[in-house]
């Protein structure tokens, strides 16, 4: 029985290590291409010359449902978008239920009366959640490039100017922009999420678009090619992470996506562990439902095989979560009934993992080099890295419902018009808890029990570290009025 626990965690930490290693590939090939892409950039910059009067028509899109706290200031950044004011449409895709729809509409009268062409476009019935707002706003929108921002970003001024350019290279379908901090020192879980969001747009990004392998849209804080998302067949409500879905299909249809990471769009971090939790949940469900709905179209394509293991690493990513729960549910009975031989594998595989788990915490030292942060900022890695497992039992709920096929609605997450180390709270917008907290804690006490049992050298570096992780995190709700020890992701998780 002990072979075939020893087979389970071979397995998992080897597929744990496969994800790990990749950070590593990601890192290098950031550090070979850095310079190239920053020259790039300004490159393409420097050589657009069309004339502002003949610059295409935008339409920015700004999807909302219930955020009253921060809907005026996204609607103020938006009509602050420097571009040729006869060319730039405003469209408010309100589903809201709350007097958020009110503000809305006061806010497109007063900025229609000083000659912003804007629209707010109220939906009684959520069909489709973001994505069905996008379709139907699309569907009267009149520019040929579309802007996408969420309730929680902050656009500056220069935005499309800053985009505008990269859509001379007729292949471009979307240009994405670095996600920004807007609340980074808020709290212990601010920090440590900015941290790990730095390691996926500062790092991951550059390195998947400069090396010619496929990337996501994130979203919000873009510019999509209106004919690319006809192309791909337009925005659908299949999958919980609409812009993946369409940033793959726009991509197997022949169109690429331009990041800039000299671009960045201020947004909020979840401020609270909930918050977090939900959005971590709706990111690896949808994330698993568009693998399962594209993974085989990608690697029946006639695409490079590095890229298609880069799609496939890419795409199942939040495969991480239920791998970390099979590392610590089999190390209390691979403890029990270990003999000499199977601590000596014990050892093996502490090796593998500690080889994996370096890998991002390498991606997200880097990243903060890389995009100038002060070095306090690594102050919370080992922070990072010990809770990774913490969120390890929701986020597998999410991969199992999402390989299940069972569907689930679009839970957004809450924003609480957070600025520096103040924020307002939002009340009502509070995400639904997931119920968890009784397995979490039994978990906890499950890998407690192999920690202690793990006592001698080859034990407890074979097994119990990861499993500790778990029960630090497990903890987590009830430090969570102290602003200390808040979830993140062992590895990055993907915006």
């Amino acid at each position: 029985m002990n072979d075939a626990w020893l087979a389970i965690s071979w397995c998992a930490v080897g597929a744990l290590g496969l994800y790990g290693l990749n950070c590593y590939v990601l890192a290098f090939r950031f550090l070979r291409v850095r310079r190239r892409d920053a020259e790039r950039t300004a490159a393409v910059r420097a050589a657009f010359d069309l004339p502002r009067a003949r610059w295409p028509r935008v339409t920015v899109q700004l999807p909302v449902f219930d955020e009253r706290l921060v809907v005026e200031r996204l609607v103020e950044a938006a009509c602050a978008l420097r571009y040729p004011r006869d060319r730039l449409e405003i469209q408010v895709l309100d589903d809201s239920t709350d007097d958020t729809t009110e503000r809305v509409a006061r806010l497109a009268r007063r900025f229609a009366a000083a000659g912003i062409d804007i629209v707010h476009l109220h939906r009684t019935a959520r069909d489709g959640y973001k994505a069905g707002a996008l379709a139907a706003g699309l569907e009267c929108a009149r520019g040929e490039w579309i802007a996408v921002f969420d309730a929680d970003f902050v656009p500056a001024p220069d935005f499309l100017e800053r985009t505008v350019p990269f859509f001379s290279d007729e292949r471009t379908g979307v240009v994405q922009c670095r996600w920004e901090h807007l609340d980074c020192d808020l709290n212990a879980l601010t920090r440590l999420q900015a941290l790990a969001v730095d390691g996926h747009f500062g790092i991951e990004q550059v390195a998947r678009c400069r090396s010619g392998w496929f990337l996501n849209f994130n979203g919000t804080a873009g510019v999509w090619r209106r004919r690319a998302i006809d192309e791909a067949g337009g925005w659908t409500g299949d999958t919980l992470t609409e812009d993946l879905d369409l940033s793959y299909r726009a991509q197997l249809a022949g169109w690429r996506i331009e990041y800039l990471l000299d671009t960045g769009v201020p947004a909020e971090l979840p401020a609270s562990l909930a918050a977090f939790k939900s959005q971590q949940r709706r990111w690896a469900k949808g994330s698993i439902q568009t693998a399962r709905k594209l993974l085989g179209p990608v690697l029946r394509a006639p695409l490079p095989a590095a890229l298609k293991l880069q799609a496939a690493l890419h795409l199942t990513h939040y495969l991480i979560h239920p791998l970390m729960l099979l590392v610590a549910l089999t190390s209390l009975p691979v403890h029990l009934t270990g003999t000499t031989a199977t601590r000596g594998a014990g050892t093996a595989l502490a090796a593998l993992l500690f080889v994996g788990t370096c890998g991002p915490t390498a991606l997200y030292v880097l990243s903060q080099r890389a995009l100038g942060r002060p070095l306090r900022t690594l102050l919370a890695l080992p922070a990072l890295v010990l809770v990774g497992t913490g969120i390890a039992l929701s986020n597998t709920r999410a991969v199992v419902e999402a390989l299940a096929g069972r569907s689930s609605p679009f839970v957004r997450t809450p924003k609480d018009r957070a600025v520096g180390r103040g924020r307002e709270r939002a009340g009502a917008y509070r995400p639904p808890t997931d119920g968890l907290w009784p397995a979490e804690a039994a978990l906890a006490l499950w890998t407690a029990a192999a920690w202690n049992r793990g006592k001698s050298p080859a034990r407890s570096v074979g097994f119990g570290r990861p499993s500790a992780s778990s029960s630090s995190a497990s903890t987590a709700p009830a430090r969570a009025r102290t602003g200390a020890g808040r979830p993140a992701s062992l590895a990055t998780w993907s915006p």
